[in-house]
């Protein structure tokens, strides 16, 4: 089992003194997002000049200013804030230091006038059309009808606001905020039992790879996900959810199938000590959880020790500590259920369809961790798939060549390093993961890497990687190297349970900040800490992920 890791550091803040005799500059708004919305909803407010900090600035919208509780976020070029009751559409202005900014106008949706088409009434989504009707993995699919929202995003602030204001008026029991997307069918095999009912499952359109391509009030288009099945599909909004409409998945150049779901409660937290600190200071804490896919489904909070400061993003959820005092003291546990179930493909190398789509582009690209333009790597993947042009043929030699020619060692080095790793010929778990993205980006493969842990038999974990390469047409194929068995070359078992999949690069929440980042970590992820002001020395402890129940 991974021992838990102790990171110790100093963060030193030199005091400077910074004078101006100028006057301050005034704010500009550029932008409003939405410009149409409802009392109550949470608006941005993009643009310049806002200060760094709220202080004794304030926003207005036709001439109401929000209560302080009303600001969720105060940047110099970014706010979010709660729009107040108001009656109708009015101008919204920043006000810092005595400068005003110019004014947007921001319209009441109940005072804009809707026409009447004839269509049937309801708030919830209706599908009229959907084009083609029949596809695979990574298909553009166009949906047409009505009542889908001015955009996706705006229906996911609005699902939020409903379970802020369940809080706000004392709701206590747990509040289930309803899915926002599309979704489409989804099977898993199951040994027989005439007398059990399934109830239909789904999966959604992905909303990190690129799986929404555009959504409007009276058209979505997306693109048909990984693991989709032929069956109904539905769009789901904060009103409701559409009548389901039968899509066929069909032409996939093989079969894939998910089997053997095993349940996990997994458990971790991180404990934090300050030892020098002056106010004001904030620590913001990027905590991951189980990431979902279509083998890692129906991911749910058991239990947590506090509320997080943003939700979910991206599966990390940002905790904010402020005004830390020397001497403190605090622990954060989390509790999560997570569905894992094996993996089982059979692709027809001949009968891909080798089209390029926005995947290709993407999951392909050259980055600080994969460093798939290396001359080094490339020459040695021309070497080993010759003039292969298709990219399963293409992923299986590299595997073959991982597994013939770098010795991959079980423990983890510290000091792992993928070009190291490939002129040693030698490799942990995590470079020889890697690698294999590397070589197939290297190859023109679109390809990820995952992080997570490894669940033995008896329930105990290690940090483990592995890899997934994109098949258009057929899906994300797994392949584990640090198995050292052809059998994870496109098959998975149910011990894996992954917490991000590809790099999760997040970004820096406030100016001047001290981030922090940890390598080789069970996420892999850009930030995990970011220490804000007068916070000059902490420590921190990120727990191991422990097993705490394990259901078959």
């Amino acid at each position: 089992m991974a021992n838990k890791f102790f990171l110790h550091f100093f963060l030193i803040l030199l005091p400077f003194a910074f004078f101006c005799s100028c006057s301050p500059i005034a704010p500009v708004i550029t932008s409003i997002d939405p410009k149409i919305g409802r009392m109550g909803e949470v608006i941005t407010l993009t643009g310049n000049n806002f200060g760094s900090s709220r202080d004794e600035s304030y926003v207005t919208i036709a001439d109401i200013s929000p209560t302080s509780s009303s600001y969720y976020l105060w940047q110099n070029d970014l706010i979010i804030v709660r729009v107040p009751e108001l009656g109708e559409a009015g101008l919204v202005y920043v006000n810092v230091k005595g400068k005003k900014s110019n004014g947007l106008l921001f319209s009441n949706y109940a005072s804009v006038p809707k026409p009447f088409d004839g269509e049937e009434l309801g708030l919830e989504p209706k599908i009229s059309s959907i084009s083609p009707q029949t596809g695979a993995p990574g298909s553009l699919i166009i949906i047409t009808g009505n009542n889908f929202g001015v955009s996706r995003e705006i229906s996911l602030q609005a699902a939020s606001q409903q379970a802020a204001a369940h809080q706000t008026a004392g709701g206590h029991e747990a509040v289930i905020q309803p899915a926002i997307g599309v979704f489409f069918s989804w099977d898993y095999d199951s040994p027989a039992n005439p007398f059990m009912v399934r109830e239909p499952e789904f999966i959604e359109v992905s909303g990190t790879e690129l799986g929404y391509e555009s959504w409007s009030a009276r058209e979505i288009r997306v693109r048909l996900p990984d693991g989709a099945v032929s069956g109904n599909f539905e769009v789901r909004t904060s009103n409701g959810i559409s009548r389901p409409v039968f899509f066929d998945v069909s032409e996939k150049p093989g079969t894939k199938n998910f089997k053997d779901k095993r349940s996990y409660t997994v458990s971790y937290s991180v404990d934090i000590r300050v030892t020098e600190a002056a106010k004001p200071n904030t620590l913001y804490l990027w905590v991951p959880k189980p990431v979902s896919s279509s083998s890692q489904r129906n991911i749910n909070l058991v239990s947590r020790t506090a509320e997080p400061f943003v939700e979910n993003y991206r599966s990390v959820s940002l905790y904010k500590l402020d005004n830390l005092t020397p001497g403190a003291y605090h622990s954060i546990n989390f509790s999560y259920s997570t569905e894992v179930y094996a993996v089982e493909t059979n692709v027809k190398p001949q009968a891909i369809k080798q089209e390029a789509t926005p995947l290709t582009d993407r999951y392909t690209q050259n980055t600080a961790l994969i460093p798939s333009n290396d001359q080094k790597i490339k020459s040695a993947v021309v070497s080993i798939i010759g003039k292969e042009q298709n990219p399963y043929l293409k992923a299986k030699a590299i595997y073959d060549w991982l597994l013939a020619n770098i010795h991959i060692f079980s423990s983890s080095s510290a000091d792992s390093n993928i070009i190291t790793a490939f002129d040693n010929k030698s490799a942990d778990q995590y470079s020889a993961a890697m690698l294999f993205v590397t070589m197939a980006r290297a190859a023109g493969v679109p390809c990820i890497p995952v992080a997570g842990v490894l669940v033995d038999s008896s329930g105990k974990t290690t940090r483990h990687y592995w890899a997934e390469f994109w098949i258009n047409g057929f899906g994300w194929v797994p392949a584990d190297p640090a198995m050292g068995s052809e059998y994870y070359f496109g098959n998975m078992d149910n011990h894996h349970i992954a917490f991000s999949r590809g790099e999760l690069v997040l970004s820096q929440m406030e100016n001047r900040s001290r981030m922090v980042s940890h390598k080789q970590s069970y996420s892999l992820q850009n930030v995990w800490e970011e220490a804000v002001g007068g916070l000059e020395s902490y420590s921190s402890l990120w727990g191991d992920i422990t097993i705490s129940g394990i259901y078959q």
